[in-house]
């Protein structure tokens, strides 16, 4: 008699507990001041995001996004070493996003998002940026960006479970 299959189900998420395992060992945020930003690119790849900062310093931005649900950002200083480094996707920030941001400066923030799609009908559609989270460590996320018709300016955002998540009946 045949071995059973393996549910869809149970094989996702075994390689999603995989991948979060290697993820780990190739985590930004356990970069150390001080560290060259040549020295974490050859580590971490190269960044999703890099833009100007003060002081002839950058912020540089390394995403797991699309499949994953965390963003490093790390400020280089002008000597390119880094001087600090946080994760981005979470709450806490959420609430900085202006009415009026551009793409680019979203970017810059939270890196390259997960998704870019449209939501709306007729004069409401919108570009709609969408990035994935893990919230209180648990629940699965998502950060929708709206930007407008055109996608130039963010209008407002907004907050709601991953759909990648629901159950199917």
């Amino acid at each position: 008699m045949p071995a059973p299959a393996i549910p869809l189900s149970v094989l996702r998420a075994g390689a999603l507990v995989l991948l979060a395992a290697l993820a780990g060992c190739a985590d930004p945020g356990s970069a150390k001041p001080g560290t060259l930003l040549s020295d974490m690119e050859k580590r971490y790849g190269p960044p999703g995001a890099q833009c100007p900062g003060p002081d002839g310093g950058q912020r540089v931005v390394w995403s797991q996004q699309p499949e994953g649900s965390t963003a490093w950002a790390a400020y280089i200083g002008a000597d390119g070493r880094l001087v600090s480094v946080a994760q981005v996707l979470n709450p806490e920030l959420f609430g900085d996003i202006e009415p009026g941001w551009t793409p680019g400066q979203v970017r810059c923030v939270f890196g390259p998002p997960a998704n870019i799609g449209t939501a709306g009908l007729g004069d409401m559609r919108e570009v709609v940026w969408t990035y994935y989270y893990l919230q209180d460590q648990h629940w699965h996320m998502a950060l929708y960006v709206y930007m407008g018709a055109d996608g130039k300016r963010v209008t407002h955002h907004g907050i709601g479970p991953d759909a990648r998540y629901r159950r199917s009946e």
